[in-house]
């Protein structure tokens, strides 16, 4: 089922209505120890992301200090209220807009000892598809780089670029972490990088419950 998000129902979603949805939801981590045990270090680390499993992923892992990189377009305002109301620190700008300040940006949290959070497909696509801007930012900032997905098996998709999924109230969700990984220095290291991180996160968005390609209403 696709459905249109509307403005009004973004800005709704930052609010209390997240939060009695999210309070439904049972949720299962696959493989978190990987990310766990970087965490437990005071590490600074890059989450990897796909833009579609950005709402149960924000919900997942709030409370937490991490900063996300988000759009300057309208749309990224939107993001920006969920994530701020959920104790997020947002760093503005993608690779359409504003992309330099944001690299510097994600570049500075990191060498703080801070996390940061991409969705390197976003913030209009194509789905899916893997810029290179946060592969670049944990290469400058000796970083790990930890992709993770998110299904559900009852959920709602937007009708947009990215399929944005909401997970339906009562769902089962799954929160898959891939292996954490560097990024080697140089033209080399980076592309190796980005190779790396594109075949992480296909494995792990991959191993989707089969309930999650037939979502029911």
């Amino acid at each position: 089922m696709k459905v249109r998000l509307s403005p009004g129902t973004a800005r709704v979603l930052s609010g209390p209505a997240l939060r009695a949805l999210a309070a439904t939801w049972r949720i299962r981590t696959y493989n978190e120890g990987r990310w766990r045990a970087i965490y437990e270090r005071r590490a600074p680390h890059v989450f990897l992301l796909w833009h579609e499993a950005l709402l149960p992923l924000l919900w997942q892992h709030r409370a937490q200090g991490i900063a996300i990189v988000v759009s300057e377009a309208r749309d990224g305002q939107y993001l920006t209220d969920v994530a701020l109301s959920l104790g997020y620190r947002a760093v503005r700008g993608s690779s359409t807009r504003g992309a330099t300040r944001a690299l510097l940006g994600a570049v500075r949290e990191l060498r703080a000892g801070h996390a940061v959070a991409f969705t390197p497909d976003g913030p209009r696509g194509p789905r899916r598809q893997l810029k290179a801007g946060a592969v670049a930012a944990a290469q400058r900032a000796g970083a790990a780089v930890i992709p993770l997905h998110a299904t559900a098996d009852r959920l709602w998709r937007l009708h947009s670029w990215d399929r944005f999924m909401i997970p339906k109230p009562g769902s089962r969700l799954s929160i898959s972490y891939g292996e954490p990984f560097e990024v080697a220095p140089g033209d080399a290291g980076l592309a190796a990088g980005v190779t790396r991180a594109e075949q992480a996160l296909a494995a792990i968005a991959g191993a989707a419950w089969q309930d999650e390609a037939t979502p029911t209403d």
